[in-house]
């Protein structure tokens, strides 16, 4: 509900393009309850799909059958894939491969998404930088709360509402991140939600981003400007890193 309507959201023809650069099949890498790859299968794309959340697969089931889909989901971390074909085109969307927060699993992910791919494939992530604003956060401080998404439940008319904070660890580049959920009715909040994630993402530099591909073995390694295949000129809060197994 408070994503909203994500149908025009630049990532969904970014990926479909890259795809057909890159070939099928195809593996949405955190597809969560389907956004994309659900979408994809209905334009006839070979796509698969893996995450981690067993609560997210099931609605994205739930969904496929409504679609009259039946697409191959998996539960899996993503820095222990063992799936059981190979793919000319990896996508991690949504920035999911900043929620490894261990340099250990991020580098071991690196290596399975390079033993899926056929040779000559091609693996793309996005990267962004996590902080809001332009200037760098204090170190070790928590952020005022800020309104993160605010939405009428249908069936009730009540207002949902979202806020955050978060506190940046700048030696090792993480994010610690707060949220609470509400729940308003006639003014007054009638049910909270608190949720900790410590840490909850790591943030790269764009350098490091393009290292973490080389070290596992990709070749012709480039990053491009945000969701778009236009070069990257280094000071773009997100960028999109290609990345092909020789």
């Amino acid at each position: 509900m408070l994503r909203g309507d994500y149908s025009a959201w630049p990532d969904r023809p970014f990926y479909r393009d890259a795809i057909a650069r890159g070939g099928e099949p195809a593996l949405d890498v955190g597809c969560g309850t389907g956004r994309l790859v659900l979408d994809y299968l209905q334009q006839g794309i070979d796509c698969d799909g893996v995450d981690n959340s067993p609560e997210m697969l099931a609605l994205c089931r739930e969904k496929a059958r409504g679609l009259e889909l039946s697409p191959n989901l998996y539960q899996q971390p993503m820095q222990a894939l063992e799936l059981p074909r190979r793919y000319r085109t990896i996508f991690v969307p949504s920035s999911s491969f900043l929620l490894l927060t261990d340099p250990v699993d991020a580098g071991e992910a690196m290596r399975r998404f390079f033993a899926h791919l056929e040779p000559g494939g091609l693996l793309l992530m996005p990267f962004m930088v996590l902080w809001p604003g332009v200037e760098p956060p204090q170190h070790d401080t928590w952020s005022s709360w800020f309104k993160y998404g605010q939405a009428q439940r249908s069936e009730d008319g009540a207002t949902v509402r979202r806020n955050a904070r978060g506190k940046y660890d700048l030696e090792h580049q993480l994010q610690h991140w707060e949220e609470r959920y509400q729940v308003v009715v006639e003014g007054r909040v009638v049910q909270e939600e608190v949720h900790l994630m410590s840490p909850a993402t790591r943030w790269y530099r764009q350098e490091q981003s393009i290292a973490v591909y080389r070290e596992a073995g990709f070749v012709d390694v480039h990053p491009t400007n945000g969701f778009t295949f236009d070069p990257a000129a280094g000071n773009e809060r997100m960028w999109t890193v290609f990345g092909t197994r020789p």
